[in-house]
C-alpha cells in the first residue's frame, strides 16, 4: 500500500493547505485528496512541485507499506 504523508510534512513545515494549493498551483480540492490519501495517482510534476514548496525529499512524502495479504 502506499501512503502519503503530505500532513505530515506540511505540519513540520508549518503550511496550510491553502498556502501550499498556492504555491504548488494545483486547486484545493485535489491537494486535499492526496493529503487524504484518497488519490489514485499523482504527475511526476505535482510530486516535484510539492517537493519544492516544501524543500523536502520524495520519499518524505511517499511510503510504501506491504500488505498483510498473502
Amino acid at each position: 500500500m502506499i501512503i502519503i504523508n503530505l500532513d505530515v510534512m506540511m505540519a513540520k513545515r508549518k503550511i496550510s493547505l491553502g498556502e501550499l494549493s498556492e504555491r504548488v498551483g494545483i486547486t484545493l480540492a485535489n491537494l486535499s485528496i492526496l493529503k487524504n490519501n484518497k488519490a489514485k495517482a499523482i504527475r511526476f510534476s505535482t510530486l516535484d512541485a510539492i517537493c519544492r514548496a516544501l524543500d523536502c525529499k520524495v520519499e518524505d512524502i511517499i511510503e510504501y507499506v506491504p500488505d498483510n495479504k498473502d
